[in-house]
């Protein structure tokens, strides 16, 4: 199975405190990875690094082969949603999606407003951004993560502010995305989204990362 994204005794200190110790874990294409852990635990920093967001202190994040930082500063082919999603707010979500999507020219406008769909809004909605609720925003999120089809996915709390019908539609619309051999990073607080999603769970604590897979537990570290 193709490995997808490599961590090559990853450390990551920030004013002498060590947010992610030594880790070293293999990520393969078409499984979806559950990153639990407390605040403070290190999963955000963990993903700003596989993103190219922050570089790690000492280490190697390989993804899709290229080494992030050295030979890409920013890895191809991956959508992200890290923190609250960033949109301009006096804008409609569809021209927020088309304004970004321009910057790549990789899709058009029927395919924006496809995935606009997708995630349960209206392309044809008026309102602009500025008036959207938290999981409007949230849905709109995760369209423009899923918009151009990326093989990798990494998404930090995809689900915040979603009722339980919204929570639903996003678990299936995940794991469609897995039958189409995505790989899928996914942080979340709540244990119903880990149980129902994920194929393995990797637990952070103090900077360590304890995978469990099948029931067999490992320490990702060196």
């Amino acid at each position: 199975m193709r490995t997808v994204i490599r961590l090559e005794h990853v450390s990551m200190t920030f004013r002498e405190e060590e947010v992610l110790h030594d880790l070293s874990f293999e990520f393969q294409e078409g499984k979806i990875y559950g990153i639990v852990g407390n605040n403070g635990s290190g999963k955000t920093v963990l993903m700003k690094c596989i993103c190219g967001f922050l570089r790690p202190t000492r280490g190697r994040i390989l993804v899709n082969y290229q080494e992030i930082g050295k030979e890409t500063d920013f890895p191809e082919d991956v959508g992200v949603i890290i923190e609250t999603p960033g949109f301009l707010p006096n804008l409609t979500g569809l021209k927020n999606l088309e304004l970004l999507a321009s910057l790549r020219g990789k899709v058009g406008k029927e395919r924006i407003r496809e995935v606009i769909r997708m995630v349960g809004l209206d392309p044809d909605m008026k309102k602009p951004v500025a008036k959207y609720s938290l999981g409007m925003r949230q849905r709109l999120g995760i369209a423009q993560a899923v918009m151009e089809d990326p093989s990798l996915l990494i998404l930090d709390e995809p689900f915040n502010g979603l009722d339980k019908k919204g929570v639903n539609q996003m678990h299936r619309l995940i794991l469609q995305l897995k039958n189409d051999r995505k790989t899928i990073l996914l942080s979340s607080h709540s244990q119903n989204d880990i149980d129902v999603l994920c194929d393995i769970v990797c637990e952070m604590d103090g900077g360590y990362m304890k995978c469990i897979r099948n029931g067999r537990e490992e320490m990702a570290d060196g």
